[in-house]
């Protein structure tokens, strides 16, 4: 069912490496009428892809970690644990650019990404979706260091977890990132291990 959206204004707010757009809508609501005009803020983000490297026979994930900004200035632990991650460009297609984030940030080819969702990071403001894959590091060879570019002024250190200790570090609020939790819950799904008994 296709439900109506008007929009009566557009203005781009900020214009640089991201953008900042204003919009003024209107859209159906669920009784069939139209709603009031809606001024809107929307975060022109693009769209990102996300690796999930798990090594099968060791029940294991690769983990990437890095300084990220807006975290220290939340007052929290500046580094984060995430899953691989990259900017997807234009005309560039979401599996390609996956490929070369995984080489350049963990050193690691793998010839097959298995898909896994495609999902929001905050539907109420920012534009972004993250194309979210699965990779197997037994069937993968590590060609390079990794380590992520210095033009880029990336540093980035792998972390190897069990994906137990990764899960309980999600419950134990050590592991922050959405994305990395949501591919983490995945894989947990796809491979599902024996309930432990209560005490």
């Amino acid at each position: 069912m296709t439900r109506k959206v008007e929009l009566l204004q557009h203005t781009r707010v900020y214009d640089g490496f991201f953008k900042l757009d204003e919009a003024l809508v209107r859209h159906e609501l669920h009784d069939g009428t139209m709603s009031a005009e809606l001024s809107r803020l929307v975060f022109e983000r693009g769209d990102s892809v996300a690796v999930l490297l798990y090594h099968r026979a060791q029940d294991a994930v690769l983990l990437v970690e890095q300084f990220r900004y807006p975290a220290h200035a939340r007052g929290e632990e500046g580094w984060l644990l995430e899953v691989v991650a990259g900017i997807l460009e234009a005309d560039t297609p979401a599996l390609q650019v996956a490929h070369r984030e995984l080489l350049e940030e963990t050193g690691y080819r793998i010839e097959r990404l298995i898909p896994l969702h495609t999902f929001y990071v905050s539907p109420g403001s920012c534009t972004e979706r993250i194309h979210l894959y699965l990779g197997y590091l037994d069937g993968g060879q590590q060609v390079g260091p990794g380590g992520g570019l210095a033009r880029e002024h990336e540093d980035i250190h792998l972390v190897r977890l069990s994906l137990p200790e990764a899960l309980r570090m999600i419950d134990a609020g050590e592991i922050r990132d959405a994305k990395t939790i949501i591919a983490l819950q995945a894989l947990a799904l796809r491979h599902p291990r024996p309930v432990e008994p209560q005490p």
